[in-house]
């Protein structure tokens, strides 16, 4: 229908569209689908009224206008489509207008062909919302705004109103200019990290601004607004850059006060980005008073190869100021480095690092992790480095490590370099290869074989470059070969007999005398080779017998079915001959004097025995003949009780465990003339439910204890049950573990219909054929979306505050240091630890966590730290207080969660050495 120049359509079809393109051939619209552009390329001929003077074939050519559009235009609309005589273009509801790289969306658009203008907004629905304001896209960045004004030819344009989002923030402004060059110039702009564009909890209020998307943001005079309220916090100017590649930059130091170490600039320093695969980190900190700092940190991978990390950091510490008596002044460094292999690289071979070395004083000193207790708790470190090569068809492997540890309070340091490994797994040396009958006795005899090369030692740190390889370190390899056979004997009977030769070298060796002028003993060291070796042999037997037990009916009823019982009796022999025998060479002896313990006038000869190889790596072959009988007793008690449950028959009986495990062990050597018993050793497992299963153990003597000469208490040969007494238990211990939390202590509850709200219809679609029809614009489909909501039975919502604590307890009973020289025993107490951790959600954004642990024997809590975390949004508040003891501080941080303003923070913090801390 036309009317006065008009035309108007909700569903444009293909015959109007055809009248459309010959009645306005300016126009490039289409509506679900591309239209080739039509560019005017008419040009004008010879005119017949020009001058005959004039010779050229064609006088003057007709350029196209410069402000057609020389692009398909892709357009469409949900509600109506409206064309005007004039070449304007108005769509209505949800319109989308594409043009070359441009998409434009908004609930109402107005194109005009002529100018190439093009105007968006949104509109208020019935409830006064607004719906369907301009979203437009250009490239890769996109803009919203309440209404836009754009010119598809000189891509200028005008926008109210506008958001974009540059980097992790936002940009708004009310006024916005954009120029052909995608520059936006912007009045009373905003720029927050805030996601509520209405109303953000903070901003940067920009007088005047102009960004460049994607690059970087260029204001003039801003100040800061927390909640609508502004702060007198202001810069002249600011420079925000962005970028979404891998680049090298300046990092921007924090600003720092400390009372001992002064002012100061900390974690500034410059980025470089090297490579797709390795990137560096160099930054530092300056105080004042003359700490200083440098840390260089790398990472690097390299994509089914390896990663690893790489930090380097070296501190001067300086606290307080010369001429003062709390000067100090402290030079610490400290390496991580920690390098993994993918093992898809290579399966036979395998290189890692776990490298954290830090001299003693790096963290006492060092007010980064003053407040952290872990850290200043942390006693010792350890360190390694170790590679792996297996042989494919051999059975012989490599490997190799770099083995450090650090006790952090004396600065003592134990280092090995290197520690080489060599190993042959197990192989049937007698074994036939082509194999024809039966397996013969011989077959069946296995070996393996295991190498160590070892060169350590142990001192402090600062004489650790000063120390010398042939004295002060110790070196040395061991060869352990192992040979064992596994045979059947009356079939139910499994007996392995086994030989074990051990050797060592080492290249140095002791002897000692005693000086009875000084009353010290005298040693000396021998350098050369030496060549030191045991052995021993034996054979073991086992086998299980099995016994049931059908209790009473009349008793226990038809529920219990049948109890099990399982025994496990094992006996071996073991033995070895008395290396200390001099014909060996392993061992010396000396005689020293020494004055009686309770009349220092008498003195007493004393024959020591000594190891010639005593603080060796490997240690010296074993002292006296042993021919040690071990035999061991397990014990398994099941049950088979009747399953009620169960209504298929599939499984009539379930299994109950009553005792999961109670071993009896001990032994006695013939060898020796005197204490030939062994200790006696007891262990005892129950299950106590599907998930939790309780240990205990316990040792038993059956020596009794005396007074020597000396006055020293003394194990001797006589046995307590021979004087009307049991072993003498020695002690057990056992930890436990447990979390609570919500779920705990929840009961089952039988299901119930689901609480559903008055109105809400419930009735499920009923599906006819295989399409289904979506939800029209403005409904909703409550029949397949409910939202469970658990209610208590006055039908409120249930409240929930996620809680958990974790408890561990361990106590262990046993001998103490004292003798009771009353009883002639050692006292015995508990040792017991207590630790708690925890955490509550009071709402979705506060929680608060704790840890402590109890001290039974100073009867007191020892280190205790509880943490508020405050989740504000766009902000987060931190604070952590250590409420007693050595480490007592707090610490407050509320800041901006986006690390582009990482520096708008307020931190408070208790001072650094408060409490006079004593370092050992």
């Amino acid at each position: 229908m036309l009317i006065c120049n008009r035309l108007y359509f909700s569903k444009a079809s293909p015959i109007l569209l055809l009248f459309l393109w010959f009645a306005f051939p300016s126009l490039g619209f289409s509506q679900g689908k591309t239209i080739p552009k039509k560019v005017d390329t008419k040009t004008e001929v010879l005119d017949s009224l020009s001058d005959s003077n004039d010779s050229d074939s064609i006088s003057s050519i007709k350029k196209p206008k410069s402000n057609q559009i020389d692009a398909e235009i892709v357009y469409s609309a949900q509600d109506s489509i409206i064309f005007l005589g004039n070449g304007t273009g108005f769509l209505h509801g949800k319109s989308d207008v594409k043009y070359k790289n441009i998409e434009l969306k908004a609930e109402f658009i107005r194109v005009k062909m002529d100018s190439s203008l093009v105007f968006a907004r949104g509109r208020t629905d019935s409830v006064g919302k607004k719906i369907g304001e301009p979203i437009f896209t250009e490239s890769k960045t996109e803009y919203a705004s309440r209404e836009l004004n754009y010119n598809l030819r000189t891509k200028k344009g005008y926008i109210r109103q506008a958001v974009t989002k540059q980097g992790e923030g936002y940009v708004i402004s009310d006024r916005t200019k954009k120029t052909s060059d995608d520059i936006l110039c912007m009045t009373d702009g905003k720029y927050t990290t805030c996601d509520n564009h209405e109303h953000p909890d903070f901003y940067l209020d920009l007088t005047r601004g102009k960004v460049k998307p994607g690059k970087y943001i260029v204001s003039g005079p801003a100040y800061l607004v927390i909640e609508d309220v502004p702060l007198p916090i202001a810069i002249p100017f600011g420079f925000f850059p962005f970028t979404d590649k891998y680049s090298s930059g300046i990092i921007m130091p924090t600003f720092q006060d400390d009372f001992s170490r002064g002012f100061g600039l900390a974690n500034g320093g410059y980025y470089f980005a090297i490579s797709d695969y390795m990137d560096l980190e160099l930054k530092g900190e300056v105080y004042t008073k003359g700490t200083w700092s440098m840390n260089a940190t790398t990472q690097y991978v390299k994509r089914y190869k390896y990663r690893g990390n790489f930090s380097f950091s070296y501190r001067d510490d300086v606290i307080s100021e010369k001429g003062l008596p709390d000067y100090q002044s402290n030079t610490n460094l400290n390496i991580i480095w920690t390098h993994s292999q993918d093992p898809k690289a290579n399966p036979f071979f395998n290189f890692s690092s776990s490298v954290n070395f830090a001299t003693s004083g790096y963290n006492r000193s060092n007010i980064n992790t003053y407040y952290n207790g872990a850290i200043n708790s942390e006693n010792t470190k350890g360190s390694s480095v170790s590679f792996t090569q297996r042989f494919p068809d051999s059975p012989f492997n490599i490997s190799g490590s770099m083995l450090i540890n650090q006790v952090t309070r004396d600065s003592t340091i134990s280092l090995t370099l290197p520690s080489i490994n060599i190993s042959m797994s197990r192989i049937y040396p007698f074994k036939r290869k082509n194999a024809v009958g039966k397996e013969l006795w011989y077959e069946k005899i296995q070996m393996s074989y295991s190498g160590t090369l070892d060169n350590s030692i142990e001192t402090k740190e600062n004489k650790l470059l000063n120390s010398s390889f042939t004295k002060d370190w110790k070196n040395g390899m061991s060869h352990n070969i192992p040979v064992s056979a596994t045979f059947n004997l009356l079939k139910y009977i499994s007996v392995s007999p086994n030989i074990t030769y051990t050797e060592r070298w080492y290249l140095q060796s002791i002897n000692q005398t005693w000086d009875n002028t000084r009353k010290v003993v005298k040693t000396d060291t021998l350098e050369g080779f030496h060549r030191v070796y045991d052995f021993n042999a034996g054979v073991s037997a086992s086998t299980k017998l099995y016994g049931f037990f059908t209790p009473f009916r009349a008793i226990f009823g038809d529920k219990v079915n049948e109890i099990r019982h399982v025994l496990t009796p094992s006996i071996s022999f073991s033995y070895r001959p008395d290396f200390s025998n001099p014909v060996w060479g392993y061992y010396g002896s000396y005689t020293q004097t020494l004055p009686d313990a309770t009349n220092p006038l008498i003195m007493h000869d004393q024959v020591v025995q000594y190891s010639h190889y005593n603080g060796s790596l490997y240690g010296s072959p074993g002292v006296g003949k042993s021919g040690v009988i071990n035999f061991s007793l397990g014990n398994n008690v099941e049950m088979k009780m009747r399953n009620d449950k169960d209504t298929t028959g599939l499984n009539p009986f379930t299994k109950v465990s009553l005792i999961d495990a109670f071993t009896i062990s001990g032994g006695y050597n013939m060898a020796v003339d005197t204490m030939q018993w062994q200790i006696f050793n007891a262990n005892l497992r129950l299950k106590l439910g599907k998930n939790y299963s309780l240990s205990l153990s316990g040792s038993f003597d059956p020596y009794m204890y005396t007074i020597n000469d000396v006055g020293q208490p003394e194990r001797i040969n006589k046995l307590r049950w021979e004087n009307g007494e049991f072993p003498k238990f020695l002690g057990t211990s056992t930890s436990y573990s447990y979390t609570f939390n919500n779920d705990t202590f929840k009961k089952k509850k039988a299901a119930t219909p689901t609480t559903t709200t008055p109105g809400t219809d419930q009735t499920l679609p009923t599906k006819t054929d295989n399409t289904t029809t979506p939800p029209q614009t403005g409904q909703t489909n409550t029949g397949t979306n409910l939202k469970t909501v658990d209610k208590d039975a006055d039908g409120y919502q249930k409240l929930a505050i996620p809680w958990s604590l974790t408890v561990n307890y361990s106590v262990q009973y046993g001998n103490t240091s004292v003798f009771n020289r009353q009883k002639l025993e050692y006292d015995m107490a508990f040792t017991q630890n207590l630790s708690l951790s925890g955490n509550i959600s009071l709402t979705t954004n506060w929680k608060i966590s704790a840890n402590t642990s109890y001290d039974f024997n100073a009867n007191q809590f020892t280190y205790t730290n509880v943490n508020v975390i405050r989740n504000l949004h766009c902000w987060t508040m931190t604070a952590s207080v250590v409420p007693f003891g050595v480490y007592k501080s707090y610490n407050f941080r509320i800041g901006v969660n986006a690390s582009m303003l990482q520096d708008l923070k307020y931190t408070k913090q208790s001072g650094y050495g408060t409490n006079n801390i004593t370092w050992y």
